[in-house]
């Protein structure tokens, strides 16, 4: 097993400051209500404008989140705790709710999945809906939803992955990160991936936490699934680590946030100093091996004799130039071939775009936006990776996503938002009806969820991932 590095993709988060709300604005909201004496009523101009404010927070505002994992549960759930009259209907195309959580976190930590608890009593609230199986875009536009809404926000992540655009990246035996993790966790889209796991050298491209998932798992016998400091101890496995790869690191690291500087110190001394004995023995008996290559580039997967499949890779020598922000990886013109018979491609996760009416950057891979305000088309948001591209954690899609919902109610209060009622799900259902959508709801999930713990305990796991859409709706009487 040798884990290889290709690069850093910079995701830069669209961020523009929306203007403050003008003086002249400021003081219409809070200018007290005037009455005209005889008739008993207020000015007209200013009794316009305050009735429409009144108006909009007093009935029930008709909100819907297209997406149902942390970025949609987390702008769900803020607007259910600071709006107390606001409903939410939350859309998602897969049978179950949750997204990444669900599909995206290795096995080996599950206190991660712990959330879900959290999004479960969001969803369980008799102002949220949860409506799986209706894939928007496809079975219901968005210009329907803003019609049925008084606000519509679009949480529903990223959903491809970049490519590493090199000859022989399609060749059997290359897969994206992405789709290998979806494969093991159960995504039913990456059900019949089928890796061929029988291979002694398995190659995967990136860095990142995804990358370092994917090669644990791969390492890790199933009764020892528990990042890196796991993998230096990993049972049955042995670091391989060129000390040449670290030269001047020492003074490089002081000037890196904590948490990194935490790892590159573990990695240093991994690469560096002498293992004790009873290490050493461990490390003579291992059966696996992993490696962590750096300053390599991949240039090309290289096909079997037969070009049925990949054979290996071959990597490009690079050295650092510039300094600071300028400083880039270029070739030094030096190639190694690794030989390999699995290559994974984890170099990032990339958004799509969802429907024509929504514009979309292609190059950022986001939607254009102002603190979560989809740019030129008002009532229409984001949150999550769609909003500020695939990084961060569940932590920082929280706080992203409260972000989002707190500006959705600011605009509201100040009236932007369309007045009068909406009928939200009541004529998406009719849509979904004429169009022979069955979507499925929490409770449905929940019957899902039941099924699938209890197959778990008959194999002795906490659950049996149900994979197939077409047997989950069987389940469902569908």
């Amino acid at each position: 097993m040798a884990l290889r590095y290709w690069r850093w993709w910079p995701w830069s988060a669209w961020s523009r400051t929306r203007p403050p709300p003008s003086e002249s604005t400021q003081s219409r909201s809070r200018a007290p209500l005037r009455l005209n004496g005889s008739a008993g009523r207020p000015t007209s101009a200013k009794y316009r404008s305050f009735r429409q404010q009144f108006s909009t927070q007093e009935q029930t505002p008709q909100i819907c989140v297209v997406g149902s994992g942390p970025a949609g549960f987390y702008t769900a759930q803020h607007l259910l705790k600071h709006h107390s009259r606001a409903h939410v209907d939350i859309y998602e195309k897969q049978l179950v709710p949750f997204g990444l959580v669900r599909f995206g976190v290795a096995p080996d930590h599950p206190e991660v999945k712990n959330v879900i608890n959290t999004f479960t009593r969001t969803a369980q609230s008799d102002r949220c809906a949860f409506h799986g199986n209706v894939v928007v875009g496809r079975d219901v536009t968005v210009q329907e939803l803003r019609d049925a809404y008084h606000a519509v926000v679009l949480s529903y992540g990223a959903e491809d992955n970049q490519a590493l655009e090199i000859p022989g990246e399609e060749l059997p035996g290359v897969f994206s990160a992405r789709a290998f993790v979806g494969w093991y966790n159960g995504l039913p889209e990456n059900r019949a991936l089928a890796p061929d796991l029988s291979c002694d050298t398995a190659v995967v491209v990136g860095q990142g936490n995804v990358a370092l998932d994917v090669a644990r798992i791969l390492l890790t016998p199933p009764e020892h699934l528990e990042e890196l400091r796991e993998m230096i101890q990993l049972p049955g496995t042995r670091p391989i680590l060129d000390p040449a790869d670290f030269l001047g690191l020492q003074d490089r690291i002081k000037e890196v946030p904590r948490p990194r500087k935490r790892l590159m110190e573990l990695l240093l001394r991994a690469a560096t100093e002498e293992p004790e004995v009873a290490e050493v023995a461990r490390r003579a008996s291992a059966s696996r091996a992993w490696g962590l290559r750096f300053f390599r580039s991949p240039q090309q997967v290289l096909p079997s004799p037969d070009g049925r499949r990949v054979a290996g890779i071959r990597l490009a020598v690079t050295r650092l130039e510039g300094v600071g922000e300028a400083t880039r990886a270029v070739p030094t013109g030096d190639v190694e071939d690794l030989p390999c018979g699995l290559v994974l491609s984890s170099i990032g996760y990339k958004s799509r775009p969802i429907d024509p009416s929504v514009p979309f950057d292609p190059k950022l891979g986001v939607i254009p936006n102002v603190e979560g305000r989809v740019v030129d088309v008002p009532g229409l948001y984001c949150s999550g990776w769609v909003k500020r591209g695939p990084t961060g954690v569940i932590t920082t899609t929280m706080t992203d996503s409260f972000v989002t919902g707190q500006i959705l109610l600011q605009d509201l209060k100040a009236g932007l938002l369309p007045s009068g009622p909406r009928p939200g799900y009541a004529a998406v259902k009719a849509l979904l009806g004429s169009r022979g959508v069955w979507p499925v709801s929490f409770s449905d999930w929940e019957k899902l969820d039941a099924e699938e713990v209890s197959q778990g305990q008959g194999a002795g796991k906490p659950r049996e991932k149900l994979l197939d859409p077409q047997e989950m709706l069987r389940l469902l009487g569908r």
